[in-house]
């Protein structure tokens, strides 16, 4: 693994314990005892079957990217000649909307949320709930992104710091826990917090498909796709999907093939 690995990986595994931790000490949600031990053994498979499998294929897609996009002088921010920060500041918030579009196409076409709705079929929402990604959607999510890291013409630095920005804000969002309101409400109009995320992870529909966001919390209200609070309390408020409720959809190899069944 190289060094940018090594940092990104160092990012990964210091949020992962801090937000375990906090939703120890101070669960916000009662947690499903029974399941939990299942879920977690689920939701960490995913993603060592997802490293396994993006290492031995497209590997750090995006990383080449941005190597082969510096050494050849394509991208909008090596025509334009951009500053090196003002670049970095450019590609960091072109990533994340591209990811919010994206994130809203896996639930729009019906063949993308077939992998996506491996995600949202958990039962409960703490921080595991981060990595549980189908490994063929994270394998389309890279190659993705790299498209656009060539379009940009991304610096690697830039690229670096914005997957380890990504990963850490979306434990962070997606972790059991609570802000005091008046700080949520401030740090919203910025970022995307738990409690404006949990909204998504809602099994009412009208709720699941809002809030898709994963670092700015602006693309929401500007793409009109911001939902406020949940219509129960969020609480108390149902999580995951109605159809896939029962054990065996929560199995490992269960999820695995959620994309490929019936249902």
């Amino acid at each position: 693994m190289d060094q940018s690995g090594l940092f990104r990986l160092g990012i990964f595994a210091a949020i992962l314990a801090v937000m375990a931790l906090w939703e120890a000490v101070a669960p916000y949600r009662p947690r499903e005892a029974v399941r939990r031990p299942m879920r977690w053994l689920t939701n960490l498979g995913l993603l060592l079957l997802s490293a396994a499998l993006a290492r031995f294929t497209i590997g750090a897609a995006m990383i080449a990217a941005a190597i082969w996009a510096q050494a050849n002088g394509w991208g909008i921010n090596n025509l334009v000649g951009m500053p090196a920060l003002l670049s970095g500041l450019v590609t960091i918030i072109v990533l994340d909307c591209a990811i919010y579009w994206q994130h809203r196409l896996t639930h729009i076409v019906p063949v993308f949320w077939r992998f996506h709705r491996v995600h949202h079929c958990d039962t409960e929402f703490d921080v595991s709930t981060a990595v549980r990604f189908h490994p063929v959607e994270i394998v389309a999510s890279a190659l993705y992104k790299s498209s656009f890291v060539v379009l940009i013409g991304a610096d690697l630095w830039a690229v670096v710091i914005y997957e380890s920005m990504l990963s850490g804000f979306a434990l962070f969002n997606h972790g059991n826990v609570h802000l005091p309101k008046s700080f949520d409400r401030a740090l919203r109009l910025l970022v995307v917090t738990p409690d404006m995320h949990r909204v998504h992870h809602s099994s009412l529909m009208k709720e699941t498909n809002s809030n898709y966001g994963n670092i700015l919390s602006i693309w929401d209200r500007l793409f009109v796709s911001y939902i406020d609070h949940t219509k129960v309390n969020d609480h108390d408020m149902q999580i995951g999907l109605k159809e896939f409720r029962d054990m065996d959809s929560q199995s490992l190899l269960g999820v695995l093939w959620m994309p490929f069944g019936r249902r």
